[in-house]
């Protein structure tokens, strides 16, 4: 029996599910929402800070006291979020790099804790402070 290409070894995919992730750590980013998945409670986010791996767009996992349909596209808001991380073994980044072109060291997850509508100035919110 001959493996698909696509074929993950198993011990990779143990790896995988079983990572164990750090502590967490609070971060605190401006940016938008792209998607909101009212079903699993979730959002895509598009970041203007970078987060640790370099990325500027997650997904975020909804607390309990946030519903999706609180939940706003294309405004901005300043997000403070969990980011969970599970490094990977060196034998795990390198058959991914090496056999799958995945540049990849640890596994990410993203919890949002809250967000704060950002009130953004328009042009017409200047010209109003300038009479005063």
């Amino acid at each position: 029996m001959t493996k698909k290409k696509d074929d993950m070894p198993e011990w990779a995919i143990e790896e995988i599910k079983n990572a164990k992730f750090e502590k967490p750590q609070l971060l605190t980013r401006t940016g938008y929402i792209l998607e909101i998945y009212e079903e699993d409670k979730r959002i895509d986010t598009q970041l203007y800070e970078e987060v640790e791996d370099g990325r500027h767009i997650v997904t975020m996992e909804l607390p309990k006291n946030i519903k999706p349909s609180q939940c706003e596209k294309g405004v901005v808001y300043e997000f403070a979020f969990n980011l969970f991380k599970a490094p990977l073994s060196k034998k795990v980044t390198d058959f991914l790099k090496k056999e799958k072109e995945i540049e990849m060291d640890a596994i990410y997850q993203f919890e949002l804790q809250k967000m704060e509508l950002l009130d953004v100035a328009s042009d017409g919110d200047a010209a109003d402070e300038s009479e005063e």
